[in-house]
């Protein structure tokens, strides 16, 4: 990373694979981000940069860095280590922080247990921001792990029905697909992960409850 590396990554902005910070707030708020991009596809962080693209720079970068470092190494599981650099910009210092996709998927936020809110503490990264993902989105990234067990696929008839409905409709929830096939929602949740892992359907995790659609659409 380099001074040409930052002003083509402060030409495009902030999105999928990059972010930008003024600072480093807290650790926690750190991981989500670091935790996101290793969960998606990887990215950057640059600290001293507001979200107009302004370079303000950042103080000491000894004590942002050792908090950067406590993000991925305490508040990350398993842990996250991402590749730091001090650049210096116009005169003002920015830290970029490189975050490989992981193969070690999915990461958590881990929190102590009276902090922790309810979810998945799993975090992907949705266009330019970070979110928190779905049990569905946690299953499929538990899944494209090495040690995931072979894929299983089979077509029956709540499939055919389920097809015939993305004909009609192009996409469907997981409590859609419950419902049209009378089976649990877990039941549900299972098969349309098996579909996405199969290449048959893809997930859509853009608005606020999860869907999904032929992987053609």
């Amino acid at each position: 990373m380099n001074y040409k590396d930052i002003q083509v990554l402060l030409e495009e902005g902030e999105g999928f694979e990059v972010e930008f910070k003024r600072k480093v707030s807290t650790p926690v708020k750190v991981a989500r981000t670091l935790i996101a991009f290793a969960n998606t596809k990887g990215g950057t962080i640059l600290f001293g940069v507001d979200d107009d693209k302004t370079v303000v720079g950042v103080g000491s970068e000894k004590e942002e860095i050792e908090m950067i470092r406590t993000a991925g190494g305490i508040h990350c599981e398993p842990p996250i280590e991402p590749d730091i650099e001090v650049i210096s910009y116009k005169g003002k210092d920015v830290i970029a922080v490189m975050v490989s996709e992981s193969d070690a998927k999915p990461h958590a936020l881990t929190l102590e247990s009276d902090d922790a809110p309810e979810g998945t503490n799993v975090f992907i990264r949705v266009n330019d921001k970070t979110v928190e993902a779905s049990k569905e989105v946690v299953r499929i990234l538990e899944a494209e792990s090495p040690d995931a067990p072979p894929l299983r696929i089979a077509i029956g008839d709540s499939e055919r029905r389920l097809f015939d409905h993305l004909d009609a409709h192009e996409r469907i929830t997981v409590q859609g697909y419950a419902d049209l096939v009378n089976i649990s929602h877990r039941r549900a949740s299972r098969s349309l992960i098996q579909l996405v892992r199969a290449g048959v359907l893809r997930i859509h995790t853009h608005e606020k409850e999860d869907y999904f659609t032929r992987a053609f659409d």
